[in-house]
């Protein structure tokens, strides 16, 4: 145990790589959770927390840790379970999502995986529209349930969606009719915000769930003699997807002479200098992080008024 709380921080990020590590742990029973290392900050036992009055029952207390005062989330009960228990000899996983730090508590932590993107698969058809999980995948033949922590987040403490009066001109909303864009997210959450976003922009919006349905998608376009940079004012890719990753997706769009001048944003709950420096290596044209409803309208309005320039001297 000591192994793996000393060694979260110091972990090799391996994205662009179509790799990633998970942090496996456990909650009230036997079945294993996991969540991508790159979004932990710590793993530390339960402090003393702080009851939070009118907060979600999601939220057991607040903590005082490193000198910041951190919200607390029950992961079992945040996922439609019961509270945990003996919440003394529970573990807290401290997160950073959307440029917010929380603790989500778990009962105990296993262990770190270093895995494939292709290792991770999306849940299975029958899981139910309700459900808390955004991929499955194995380790040591034993199912592992990599949890949707945005729509976690989006529950317990709704962001707004709407974007602000006056970002949306009229002139945009005529230009954005006749222009479509791909999106490209593993978090049904987060598909259902980007494209609420950009269908009140007036955009045409088709959404896959990871990169390799992405990637076909485009193919296919390109398989049909279609200029795929006139089909698609632009793709909004996550990074973190199974299948394959917003980083080899992107490489491989770039790689195609048939899409290789697509406009490509990432968009990602990830943060820190260290994705601008990957966005450059594989060639995407902006980094956006998750989710400013202002900032990806109005990141998308300048590339709608880009295209339309170059339109006029064309």
């Amino acid at each position: 145990m000591a192994g793996v709380l000393d060694s979260v921080n110091q972990r090799t990020q391996l994205v662009g790589q179509n790799r990633l590590e998970l942090l496996l742990f456990r909650l009230a029973g036997p079945q294993l959770y996991g969540i991508n290392v790159f979004k932990v900050k710590e793993v530390l036992q339960c402090p003393k927390m702080t009851l939070m009055p009118k907060s979600s029952p999601v939220v057991r207390g607040v903590a005082n840790i490193r000198g910041g005062t951190i919200p607390l989330l029950d992961m079992n009960l945040a996922t439609g379970h019961d509270l945990l228990d003996d919440v003394e000899n529970c573990f807290v996983i401290i997160t950073e999502y959307n440029n917010k730090v929380q603790g989500f508590m778990v009962r105990m932590v296993d262990r770190i995986v270093n895995m494939n993107w292709e290792e991770i698969h999306p849940p299975p058809k029958g899981t139910g529209r309700d459900h808390y999980l955004t991929a499955v995948t194995k380790v040591d033949d034993k199912l592992v349930e990599i949890i949707d922590v945005e729509k976690i987040l989006s529950e317990v403490s709704p962001m707004t969606e709407e974007i602000s009066e006056g970002v949306i001109s009229e002139d945009v909303t005529q230009r954005a009719v006749s222009q479509h864009v791909l999106i490209v997210d593993d978090s049904a959450v987060a598909r259902k915000q980007v494209q609420r976003c950009l269908e009140t922009i007036g955009l045409t919006v088709t959404a896959k769930s990871d990169g390799r349905e992405a990637l076909d998608f485009l193919k296919s376009l390109a398989d049909e003699d279609k200029d795929v940079r006139n089909e698609l004012l632009l793709m909004i890719s996550d990074i973190e997807m199974p299948e394959m990753d917003g980083y080899t997706l992107t490489t491989e769009v770039r790689s195609d002479p048939r899409m290789k001048d697509l406009y490509i944003i990432l968009h990602t709950s990830l943060s820190g200098v260290f994705n601008r420096a990957m966005v450059e290596k594989v060639g995407a044209n902006d980094f956006i992080a998750k989710f400013n409803p202002d900032l990806l309208a109005s990141t998308v309005i300048s590339r709608l008024e880009e295209a339309a320039a170059a339109v006029q001297e064309g």
